[in-house]
């Protein structure tokens, strides 16, 4: 059989409803392979879980999407939470979310430690300069994508145009950009539906072969019940608070490592935006209040958070690691470090699981909703404008990084694109070959 030719049999297995070991096996490898921010993250869940698993349809995703990205923390984490717990319930959710982390949280911890022990690590920076192409193809890839199930009409693409140039040539806030959005949507769809109606499926030979499709029903463990939310917030709340509330009782409540507690727990109601939007604040915060570590140190962790798989906002694990070696107390440097690294993952992340368990359950019983549908659409759109924003972005630094143009990154960029779209290579071998490509390439300058 050709590469690219279609298989029954290969149909009939990716409509089949995946068993917990194999969306296991899935969740552990992403959390391996979620390069590139939120973009490139949610770019190779589409890629994988839409159009090669077949595990969900487009326009759930992209319901799944909307919701999780109107929500404080890591959209993309939150995502595959959500689309985990639409799976396999609760434990399904749980095991998405952690193994999204946990790869990162113990490479930027040996990292980290290298890091303050032997300073920067031109090795790891190498392997990230051939990644960093990669992930601008697979974001871009990501784009094409999106766009062409989300924006159906000249309506969604001023829509999308609107989000990208308000964000990328006026700055605008990424929250009022998505509540506009919404607005418009709630207001066109009462007015002109026609044109905000369009992310209804519609059948389709993909959406049909589909696990969770556009016409499937949310299973039983989707339904919102007011004892199932207080069970949810009960302990969501004791598990997020019990670690820190020990850690107080251990260490006092003035101990660097108890501001880092509290200051990330409160960091994690308000990221609205993701990780670009939330990062100034945490730096000024975290240099210039609470001095855990200096400004080029900061700049420091951003690099090596980068050079991670996982959420960008990982970066706040490395300032919770510099924060516990600089003011450790009585404890020594590293402990402290590492305790300061665990808490601050901590306190971040998992309240995402309480955004999801708690709120997924009410959007995915308004999913018929024609007034939210319509909101969602534009939402969606608004989505398409703000990803290709952060694309334009990425895309500047990577291919000017200075004043003049890097044509190794042009070139890795341009052969991953295509080979992504034209001779359908997998996400694993192209960000492999990426950096071996980079480490190769900045070996052979020196």
């Amino acid at each position: 059989m050709k590469t690219g030719e279609p298989s029954d049999a290969a149909e009939t297995v990716a409509s089949k409803h995946p068993t917990f070991a194999e969306a296991f096996r899935f969740w552990v490898k992403l959390g391996f392979i979620s390069f590139g921010g939120p973009t490139g993250q949610i770019a190779i869940m589409h890629a994988e879980l839409v159009e090669k698993k077949k595990w969900i349809s487009d326009s759930r995703f992209l319901h799944a999407l909307n919701y999780c990205m109107l929500l404080p923390g890591p959209e993309a984490q939150q995502l595959a939470i959500y689309i985990g717990w639409l799976l396999h319930r609760v434990w399904g959710g749980i095991v998405a979310g952690a193994f999204f982390v946990l790869p990162s949280m113990f490479i930027l911890w040996l990292l980290s430690f290298v890091y303050v022990t032997y300073g920067n690590i031109p090795w790891v920076a190498a392997i990230f300069y051939g990644l960093k192409p990669a992930v601008l193809a697979i974001v871009a890839s990501a784009v094409l994508r999106l766009g062409s199930k989300a924006l159906k009409n000249q309506v969604m693409w001023a829509i999308a145009a609107a989000a990208f140039v308000g964000i990328y040539f006026f700055q605008l806030p990424f929250p009022v950009i998505i509540i506009v959005a919404a607005l418009i949507g709630f207001i066109g769809g009462r007015y002109w539906k026609e044109k905000f109606y369009v992310l209804t499926g519609h059948g389709g030979k993909k959406s049909e072969q589909s696990v969770i499709d556009d016409e499937t029903i949310a299973p039983a463990h989707a339904k919102p019940s007011l004892v199932r939310g207080l069970k949810v917030c009960a302990i969501c709340l004791l598990l997020w608070w019990i670690p820190v509330l020990l850690l107080a009782s251990w260490l006092g409540p003035n101990h660097a490592l108890i501001r880092e507690s509290i200051f990330f727990s409160k960091a994690s109601m308000v990221t609205f935006g993701g990780a670009y939007a939330v990062l100034p604040y945490v730096s000024q915060q975290a240099v210039e209040h609470y001095q855990w570590l200096n400004a080029g140190q900061m700049l420091d962790g951003l690099g090596l958070a980068e050079t991670t798989p996982g959420p960008l906002i990982m970066v706040l694990q490395f300032v919770g690691f510099l924060g516990g070696w600089n003011q450790h107390g009585v404890l020594s440097p590293l402990l402290a470090a590492t305790i300061g690294a665990f808490i601050t993952t901590w306190t971040t992340f998992v309240p995402c699981f309480l955004w999801i368990f708690l709120g997924a359950p009410h959007i995915e019983q308004l999913r018929g909703n024609v007034k939210l549908t319509t909101s969602l659409s534009a939402v969606t759109a608004a989505v398409v404008g703000v990803i290709l924003n952060l694309a334009v972005w990425f895309g500047m630094h990577v291919l000017f990084p200075t004043s003049k143009i890097d044509w190794f990154a042009i070139i890795v960029s341009v052969l991953a694109f295509v080979g992504m779209t034209k001779w359908k290579w997998n996400i694993i071998p192209v960000i492999l070959g990426a950096g071996a490509f980079g480490l190769i390439y900045s070996a052979c300058l020196k």
